[in-house]
């Protein structure tokens, strides 16, 4: 649905971006991450039609964003990070302003219109004028505006800033929700966000993607391996020489605890060593408490990717 391949921008001898590609699933929800100055921003508008690129090229449901950019946008639904909003029009009369220009016919605008001012709640702000409204409804408004069209391709640029915790997750779920019907590209710099909304990753530093995939398989890749903590009572020393000796098991960590010990197993990419894990402690009467998947979080991932050598040369 979205197809980036090559894509350079430069101003004078900076670059931007340099030699960005990757893609987008239909219905697939996408993050974009980077560090302040990594080139998204860029790429967003590029992708949106808002700005030219120096090479490369975007596709969009199949139309190119250079060649066919009427029809290119036609099938986008943008919010920018500062959202384009009229002070002086109220919420309802706006939404019926963007869907004219987004070409949505005559006899369908009211429906769209209150469609996504559900969709977004912000229909009980519906006659009030923009200027008077919080700022998380302007924002839950400039959601709807890229909505009102009903586009098959969504590009949301930090969607959830100004919004109080509630609205938060009534964000993240409407997302989520859009997902399957809709193709989505998703900026953020809350990463939890990513992690509850996205199906992929794409990380961009330096004007670079330097990562592309899903979060679970970006953690597995940077540890070289997986990890199971387990809580166990029973003697140390004796639990961990019994774990090691288990197929697949690369290591065995204990975990200081005022309690009962805990053990930190790193075991072999791909390999789930949980049944045997759980069968020897119990097979050796050993008080088994825990035993669950340990995963790297993604601020972890991006911390690692973004700040590193290693990652920048990923």
């Amino acid at each position: 649905m979205i197809q980036v391949s090559n894509l350079c921008k430069s101003y004078g001898p900076k670059v931007a971006i340099s030699d960005v590609t990757f893609d987008v699933k239909p219905g697939e929800i996408l993050g974009f991450l980077g560090p302040n100055g990594a080139g998204k921003t860029t790429t967003m508008r590029i992708l949106c039609g808002y700005m030219p690129a120096t090479s490369g090229t975007v596709t969009i449901a199949g139309h190119d964003i250079f060649k066919d950019s009427l029809q290119a946008r036609r099938n986008i639904g943008y919010l920018p990070e500062s959202v384009p909003l009229y002070p002086d029009m109220t919420v309802e009369d706006y939404l019926l302003f963007m869907s004219q220009i987004r070409g949505v016919r005559s006899s369908e605008r009211r429906d769209r219109v209150n469609k996504v001012m559900k969709l977004t709640h912000v229909d009980d702000v519906r006659k009030t004028q923009i200027g008077r409204i919080s700022k998380g409804y302007r924002q839950r408004v400039g959601i709807a505006q890229a909505l009102v069209h009903d586009p098959p391709v969504v590009v949301l640029d930090e969607p959830t800033v100004g919004l109080d915790p509630k609205q938060i997750t009534e964000a993240r779920q409407l997302i989520k929700s859009l997902g399957g019907s809709h193709t989505i590209l998703l900026s953020t710099h809350i990463l939890p966000e990513v992690s509850m909304t996205c199906n992929r990753v794409v990380i961009i530093n330096g004007g670079k993607v330097i990562a592309e995939d899903t979060p679970e398989s970006l953690t597995q890749r940077l540890r070289g391996s997986e990890q199971v903590s387990v809580q166990v009572r029973g003697p140390v020393e004796a639990v961990r020489q019994a774990l090691l000796r288990i197929p697949n098991v690369m290591k065995v960590a204990v975990t200081p605890t005022n309690g009962t010990p805990r053990f930190l197993i790193d075991c072999a990419v791909g390999q789930d060593v949980r049944e045997d894990l759980a069968a020897t402690i119990v097979g050796n009467g050993w008080g088994l408490l825990e035993l669950r998947s340990v995963g790297m979080s993604l601020e972890e991932v991006f911390l690692k990717l973004t700040t590193s050598e290693e990652g920048a040369a990923a």
